[in-house]
């Protein structure tokens, strides 16, 4: 008489699966954790809206934007490679830094824009600017009150009026014109950037303000460098 076939206990493979189960559990757990950290998330409260690192992700994500705004005019007014380059470069560096501080902002509860801006920063750390700004214009430190009432609201952004400069012309004079604009808003923003890296209270803020001074100084020397080659001079920084 043939002996049946032993059959494996019913409960192994419920076993089985409860230990992975348990197992992808803590895997997401430590990855929450590490996102968690990452961010600066359980190490310090959260940033209240009158923060630096809340009015830092407010105000220099906007200011990225315009800078993202200029930099992809020249996938269609320039006929120049290197600069084309250059431009797609930002546009992509930029467009995520602010979706990352915009993103923190929603994360945080608080609003993406402000009636003021760079009211975080202390008015020491703006001394080298002309402090000349217009409550009425959202409090635009550093900035003119003609350029600030042209749309320039922060030191280095551009007016209105170049950015449609910009976006009328081509060839090397579109070329000179978009180093020129870019060179001097990289300028602006990296005052805010090194305050940001020193006052900011959570490290991910930290972290990337660190960045964005370290990446717009070596582009800012990059594009002196482009912009002489081409003809041109830089503006008076802001």
């Amino acid at each position: 008489m043939t002996e049946p076939t032993p059959q494996p206990p019913a409960s192994r493979p419920r076993a089985l699966t409860a230990v992975l189960v348990a197992v992808i559990a803590v895997g997401l757990l430590v990855a929450g954790g590490g996102l968690a950290v990452a961010l600066g998330i359980g190490s310090t409260a959260t940033p209240t809206a009158d923060s630096v690192d809340a009015g830092f992700s407010r105000d220099m994500s906007r200011h990225h934007l315009q800078a993202v705004e200029m930099a992809n005019l020249a996938q269609t007014n320039s006929s120049d490679d290197e600069v084309k380059r250059l431009a797609f470069d930002i546009s992509a560096t930029q467009t995520n830094q602010a979706g990352r501080m915009q993103g923190w902002l929603a994360l945080w509860g608080l609003p993406a824009t402000s009636g003021e801006v760079m009211g975080w920063m202390d008015d020491g750390a703006m001394s080298g600017h002309d402090m000349g700004g217009m409550s009425g214009m959202g409090g635009a430190h550093g900035v003119d009150p003609a350029a600030a009432a042209d749309g320039a609201v922060m030191p280095g952004m551009a007016t209105e009026t170049e950015l449609a400069q910009l976006r009328g012309a081509t060839g090397t004079a579109f070329d000179v014109l978009f180093l020129q604009l870019m060179t001097r808003h990289h300028q602006g923003g990296l005052e805010m950037a090194q305050y940001g890296e020193e006052h900011a209270s959570l490290p991910a803020v930290r972290s990337l303000a660190r960045s964005i001074a370290q990446s717009q100084t070596a582009e800012t020397t990059t594009m002196e460098q482009m912009l002489r080659s081409r003809g041109g001079s830089p503006l008076p920084a802001p």
